[in-house]
């Protein structure tokens, strides 16, 4: 038996970005956002709408960076969800954590999130910022033998049903070979 529900945003799991700027007075400027993607295997969409102080500072500086939150920083990350740059202008320096110039982009790293992509701005369209990844970097505690250790980075997802935040982790199979087994 199924039940209908009312939740239209029913993708699950959702991730849970760091979009993080410089706003005009090279202040950092960050915020959350769970409605983002991979648009090709070098680009990111990021379906913000230009109300945001982000977007605004997205377009001025042409450069952004894309972080993924942790379980180690749930609340920090969260807070950058409900704290708009529009009305607080010392957001970022209120969350405790420290962030350093990335040399690719003209866009802030945030040094305690595990996995963060440096972007240019290339488009502004109906699905909202379209960035091309010059480069990603890795924090080297969450990586086993040169590689990404997803268990290690602790990632969160947002789960739409509830508004909660959970850890992403335990390896279930291998991609593009255990359905194989079907043939």
């Amino acid at each position: 038996m199924r039940k209908n529900i009312s939740t239209t945003e029913a993708i699950f799991p959702m991730p849970v970005l760091m979009i993080a700027t410089y706003n005009e007075d090279g202040s950092v400027n960050v915020m959350n956002a769970a409605w983002g993607m991979m648009k090709d295997r070098d680009e990111v969409v990021l379906n913000l709408t230009e109300s945001h102080k982000t977007v605004k500072n997205i377009k001025e500086r042409k450069a952004f960076t894309v972080s993924i939150a942790d379980s180690n920083h749930v609340k920090e990350a969260d807070y950058f969800g409900v704290v708009s740059g529009n009305t607080e202008a010392n957001k970022f320096a209120k969350s405790g954590l420290s962030a350093t110039k990335s040399e690719r982009v003209d866009a802030p790293i945030i040094n305690e999130f595990p996995i963060c992509m440096e972007c240019e701005f290339i488009t502004y369209d109906d699905y909202g910022v379209v960035g091309k990844v010059v480069n990603t970097s890795v924090d080297e505690n969450v990586m086993t033998d040169d590689k990404v250790d997803i268990d290690k980075v602790k990632a969160i997802a947002f789960d739409p049903y509830t508004h909660g935040y959970y850890e992403v982790g335990h390896r279930v199979g291998n991609a593009f070979s255990d359905g194989l087994n079907l043939k």
